[in-house]
């Protein structure tokens, strides 16, 4: 389905359409505003009744209870009662409770229970005989049990009751004796179907105002239905309600139920859309009538328009600006743009003629500025070559410099360590001619001590000698000794033992001292090798002493032209940098002259391409102005 475009609609339908919205959008407006306050009025109207209604029926219905429990109250504690239920007898009380009921036609009975559950007493014999034997019953029955406990309840209301055969509220209290004990409990049967009497007058009311499916509803606490005017008639969904909930202020029955008022919203806005029905007929009407006069506005202005486009139209096909405008207009905006177009006519006429001779001329100048922009171009190609090459060059020469750059970094780094491996050197030259001249003094003071380790030994040799010469002379004196001591016989076997002993250590005596006298001759031996070996170290140490001085003297002199070298160097590599930053500026000047080189080739194709565009525009503009009559 193609979409509605407006600029697709002529001028009148756009004018009929504008002016049609202008007059329709405000209307509409207020039409939405004023059916929006009248709804917002209606809701208000509705939920104010509903409020009043539900409220009434609540404060009616809580009376009407409170009342009732409050005269339950105040006949507990008669004394006949009381009585009752201490002798058990019913006379008196049967016929006060009998007396009660007929006074209050609410009440479908009156029972008097004792504590047990028993039916002590009624309003009728026949009422009592119902609960013989059903005091177990009674007991179980919620109303009883709260009663027991001082409170009323509303369970089993909305369910028949048994022995009523009707919907009862069993207003239940305890009856206490003079001392607080609790003696049983009085049961007042609230027909509930006198409800319906109290809620007819709200029903009459709603029925005035045209809500036929007007209803009131009572729920209990847990949210079952207590009364429905309707009973189920509708479910409550999409249906316009209030609810009144009755406060537990004051402690009575009924605390917590809720008192709903209900409506069906086709009958309570029945009013509101009856006024917007008339509402939409009058706007359509007005509609109707802004349409029309629409049309006619929009006629009235659009005819001249559409004669000023034919001429127009004629003027753009033929070609023709020689024709007289034979469009009548009044002095409105019509005419005004009538008479502004005459003058654009002539006005076109007098362009046109000014074109043609234009153009004229632009050809002609613009074939010059061709050639002149082909000779240019041509030239500045040449001139672009050859600063390529030279850009080519001047990148090779950069190369070359860079290289020689890092080559000079390379050789002044090798300087540096070169000269630091100099000087490393000769610190470790004169470190190891100081080792070299304590090794020489050491070696001198190990050869002096060797001479002296040499006598020592000489000098043990000796005492060695001594000893042994000492062990010789007591190993006589042991044989003597011995020799003696045969001749003294038994007396002398004692002097034989020590003479023998004497001897024996004088024999070894000479044994240790041959044994020291081998090891001395052969540390002697050893002694007077080391003293050799001292020696020949002694002279080593000196010649190698001598060669460290030698060359800790030509590496002083290695350094220096090490030294002289890296300086060199240095100087080398400055120059080569100073040379790199020189090739590197003339670089980037020839590249930025490449680059001016570029854009003016770029600029004089543009101008090639433009002055070919503008011999194009200027034939164009030539066919155009000779497609005019003038």
């Amino acid at each position: 389905m193609p979409s509605f475009k407006l600029p697709s609609l002529t001028l009148r339908g756009r004018l009929l359409l504008y002016m049609t919205l202008v007059s329709c959008v405000p209307l509409l407006a207020l039409t939405g505003m004023q059916d929006k306050l009248m709804r917002q009025q209606t809701e208000a109207q509705i939920n104010t009744s509903l409020r009043m209604e539900a409220e009434g029926f609540k404060d009616l219905l809580e009376s009407t209870l409170a009342e009732r429990e409050s005269s339950a109250h105040s006949w507990a504690e008669d004394p006949v009662l009381r009585q009752a239920l201490r002798t058990k007898d019913p006379t008196a009380s049967d016929a006060m409770l009998s007396l009660l009921q007929r006074r209050y036609l609410t009440l479908n009975g009156i029972v008097l229970f004792s504590d047990d559950g028993a039916a002590v007493s009624a309003s009728t014999p026949a009422l009592r005989e119902s609960y013989a034997g059903s005091a177990e019953a009674v007991r179980k029955a919620p109303w009883f049990q709260k009663a027991q406990a001082g409170t009323t309840t509303a369970e089993g209301v909305e369910a028949e009751d048994p022995i009523y055969s009707v919907h009862v509220l069993p207003l239940a209290v305890p009856v206490m004796d003079e001392r607080g004990q609790r003696l049983g409990v009085l049961l007042a049967a609230f027909d509930w179907g006198q409800v319906g009497e109290l809620v007819k007058p709200a029903l009459t009311r709603a029925q005035l105002r045209g809500h036929t499916s007007f209803s009131l509803e009572v729920q209990g606490t847990d949210g079952r239905t207590l009364f429905d005017t309707h009973k189920g008639a509708y479910d409550g969904t999409g249906r316009v309600s209030v609810v009144a909930v009755n406060g537990s202020e004051v402690r009575d029955v009924g605390d917590g139920w809720r008192f709903i008022a209900q409506v069906d919203p086709a009958e309570a806005y029945a009013p509101l859309n009856g006024m917007r029905r008339l509402v939409l007929g009058l706007a359509a009407i007005f509609v109707a009538a802004v349409g029309l006069g629409s049309w006619v506005l929009a006629r009235g202005i659009t005819r001249p328009l559409r004669a000023l486009g034919e001429v127009v139209r004629r003027v753009v096909k033929e070609g023709d600006l020689t024709q007289e405008m034979e469009v009548k207009a009044g002095r409105d905006e019509v005419g005004e743009l009538t008479q502004a177009f005459a003058q654009m006519m002539k006005n076109l006429r007098e362009t046109a003629t000014s074109l043609q001779e234009g153009t004229h001329v632009l050809s002609e100048t613009v074939a010059e500025l061709n050639l002149a922009s082909e000779v240019q171009e041509r030239n500045v190609a040449r001139q672009a070559a050859a600063l390529q090459e030279t850009q080519v060059t001047a990148q090779e020469i950069k190369q070359t410099s860079l290289l020689a750059a890092e080559k000079a970094e390379t050789v002044l780094g090798v300087a540096s360590r070169a000269e630091e491996v100099g000087r490393a050197g000769e610190v470790a030259i004169r470190d190891s001619l100081g080792g070299f001249q304590g090794l020489h003094e050491q070696s001198g003071e190990m050869a002096m001590r060797i001479v002296q380790l040499n006598e020592r030994t000489q000098q043990i040799g000796g005492i060695t000698q001594t000893v042994k010469d000492l062990a010789d002379q007591s190993n006589m004196l042991a044989l003597n000794a011995a020799i003696e001591a045969v001749r003294s016989g038994e007396h002398g076997k004692g002097f034989s033992v020590v003479a023998r002993e004497i001897r024996n250590l004088a024999d070894q005596s000479i044994q240790a001292t041959e044994k020291v006298r081998d090891i001395l001759g052969d540390l002697g031996h050893a002694i007077i090798s080391t003293a050799k070996m001292t020696e020949q170290s002694h002279s080593s140490v000196a010649e190698g002493l001598e060669q460290v001085r030698t060359s800790g003297e030509h590496l002083k002199e290695l350094a220096t032209i090490v030294q002289d070298n890296a300086a060199a160097a240095r100087q080398i590599a400055g120059a080569v940098n100073q040379q790199n930053a020189g090739i590197a500026q003339i670089f980037s000047a020839v590249t930025d002259l490449s680059s001016m080189m570029t854009e003016t080739q770029t600029s004089l194709k543009s101008t090639t391409g433009a002055a070919k565009r503008l011999q194009e525009v200027a034939s164009q503009m030539e066919g155009v102005a000779r497609a005019y009559r003038i």
